[in-house]
């Protein structure tokens, strides 16, 4: 895991470093939503992309390899976010670095996931490191009313930005 280098947010930041993670297979306009909320709260953002090992044991077939996912973030972050400070780390298990640096100070997560701060926490108790915050950004949800999804996109049901597809096919972000 490298930092990439980049500008000191203002000071009004909450956190000098936080963590967060996905799959970031289709990227879309919840990738965005977690990644804003992690740079609002967090001076430097350890962000977690799954291994393609990881994926499988979890059920999830991504459509890009762990190599092409990482490019597109970097990809969308260099457009979304430049100049802030930044580092990829690679999942093989829910925690990654969350539990491993005690310098991550906050979990950055949806609804969906926020329920494993208990075990992260009690892990992280374990090698005696100070408990994560959590902050928790809402789900996004299509025009159906229905989350957004990587897999939601995939089988053609919405777009990137949420919107219900009346025929196959996806613009990308």
């Amino acid at each position: 895991m490298k930092l990439i280098p980049g500008e000191r947010g203002p000071d009004s930041r909450k956190y000098r470093r936080v963590a967060t993670g996905g799959t970031f297979d289709i990227l879309h306009r919840g990738h965005v939503s977690l990644l804003e909320k992690s740079f609002e709260v967090g001076d430097e953002v350890v962000i977690g992309v799954t291994s393609d090992e990881f994926a499988r044991k979890m059920g999830k077939k991504p459509e890009h390899s762990y190599e092409e996912r990482v490019k597109k973030l970097e990809d969308l972050l260099r457009r979304r976010f430049p100049g802030r400070r930044y580092a990829i780390a690679k999942l093989y298990d829910y925690f990654g670095p969350g539990i491993a640096s005690p310098e991550v100070q906050a979990l950055v997560a949806s609804e969906e996931t926020a329920g494993r701060l208990e075990l992260a926490n009690k892990l992280r108790r374990e090698r005696g490191f100070p408990p994560l915050d959590l902050v928790v950004v809402d789900l996004l949800m299509a025009e159906d009313a229905k989350p957004i999804s990587s897999t939601r996109i995939r089988k053609g049901e919405i777009d990137e930005e949420g919107r219900v597809l009346r025929t196959h096919g996806r613009k990308g972000i």
